[in-house]
């Protein structure tokens, strides 16, 4: 699954989970010119481990990372998006953040003294702040459009590079 013309490199990965998600997702962001690898799984099958598709999937991700290419995305997708998210952050080089919408019972998150924000300001701030290169979804737990969504914001988000932000990232 490439594109000549691409935008960025995405590596996808998901179980049985989010089998069906991760199928919707490859088609569409193929159809936004980006060059996609799937890692897969290739079939679906409830017998399937996650671990199996998500770490080769990261692993090319801290690859490309190392290498230099700042254009080169992971998105993985289980059930819920956490063990997916686990095991890829095992990756010297990866940091995964995850996404399976909504707003926390505490309601949204404080940035700038402003309370009324949007639920895909998790996945901006993984971005600004904290150069995630891995976005993790919980495909029991979002719906197709919002999959779409985050992850056409998660790849065209930059990392701000800001000094304390890569102070922070230097230590993880």
């Amino acid at each position: 699954m490439s594109n000549a013309n691409s935008t960025y490199k995405i590596y996808i990965a998901s179980d049985h989970a989010g089998f069906a998600l991760k199928r919707f997702l490859a088609s569409k962001l193929i159809r936004d010119s980006h060059d996609l690898v799937d890692f897969g799984a290739s079939k679906l099958s409830p017998e399937d481990d996650y671990p199996d598709f998500i770490t080769p999937c990261a692993e090319r991700v801290a690859l490309a990372r190392k290498n230099g290419d700042e254009r080169v995305f992971g998105i993985i997708i289980g059930g819920s998006g956490q063990g997916e998210a686990m095991v890829a952050n095992r990756i010297k080089g990866v940091r995964a953040a995850v996404f399976y919408g909504g707003v926390t019972a505490l309601g949204s998150i404080d940035i700038k003294g402003d309370k009324s924000r949007d639920k895909m300001d998790i996945v901006r701030l993984a971005r600004l702040h904290n150069d995630a290169n891995v976005l993790s979804l919980g495909a029991r737990f979002v719906s197709e459009k919002d999959a779409l969504e985050v992850a056409r914001l998660f790849v065209s988000t930059p990392f701000s590079g800001e000094m304390r932000h890569l102070r922070r990232i230097a230590k993880f």
